[in-house]
């Protein structure tokens, strides 16, 4: 019985270890590749980011700063459309006062590091933004449809002040996941973000889904039209 069990323990092990390598072998190569040859100049994008929240982080916590910051990157549900749209870039880098600045730091570094080499920069910020910026639109529409109606919001979360990295962050990397055929990550990332809804059901939490499938949205796009070109070329 122990020999079966050992020889049930080792093909096992062996599987996981060849799952592991189909979902994560061919993206932790291209970014070990790009580190290993050029370094940090692999990620500059991700290094302005990181200290762009760093920046507004720690002038937002100073008594003349906190003003000026959420007149630049504060976006709520209330404030004027024209107002949200203008704030929205920068809000992305403004980290949630009511959660610890260094998940918001590390969250940019490690998936936007991982989403500009492996997306290469442009990409990842549009991503990055279009995921920021469905959120941002899906609060709005939220607020005005009310809790009566599914995903909708009670008028105060018109007050919430909207900012941080987190969209995006699931975004990118529901996009990475897509783009190097990590199925069973892209699985495991929205059905946490199921549970996180289901389990503490507030406005970022149901945003981060809106952006899930706001990404999901793109992918859909983006296989519909390679997939034009390939009848059309024919």
């Amino acid at each position: 019985m122990t020999d079966g069990g050992t020889g049930v323990r080792v093909r096992l092990g062996a599987r996981l270890r060849r799952t592991a390598r189909r979902e994560w072998g061919p993206l932790l190569s291209t970014v070990g590749t790009a580190l290993a040859e050029r370094g940090v100049r692999a990620v500059p994008l991700t290094l302005v980011a990181v200290a762009l929240t760093g920046l507004l982080q720690a002038v937002q916590n100073q008594p003349w700063g906190y003003q000026p910051v959420m007149d630049l990157g504060a976006v709520r549900a209330g404030d004027p459309l024209w107002a949200a749209l203008l704030r929205t870039p920068l809000s992305l880098f403004v980290p949630a006062l009511d959660l610890p600045v260094w998940g918001a730091l590390a969250q940019t570094l490690v998936v936007f590091g991982i989403a500009e080499i492996s997306l290469g920069r442009w990409r990842t910020l549009c991503v990055a933004y279009a995921a920021t910026l469905a959120g941002t639109l899906y609060a709005r529409v939220a607020v005005a449809v009310g809790p009566g109606v599914f995903l909708g919001s009670p008028a105060s979360d018109a007050l919430i002040v909207d900012t941080g990295p987190s969209a995006a962050v699931v975004g990118l990397a529901l996009f990475v996941c897509w783009r190097y055929r990590a199925r069973w990550t892209a699985g495991v990332v929205v059905a946490a973000l199921v549970v996180e809804c289901v389990v503490k059901d507030n406005l970022a939490g149901r945003e981060h889904l809106v952006a899930v499938a706001a990404v999901g949205a793109l992918i859909g796009a983006r296989e519909w039209w390679r997939r034009g070109g390939r009848v059309r070329h024919r």
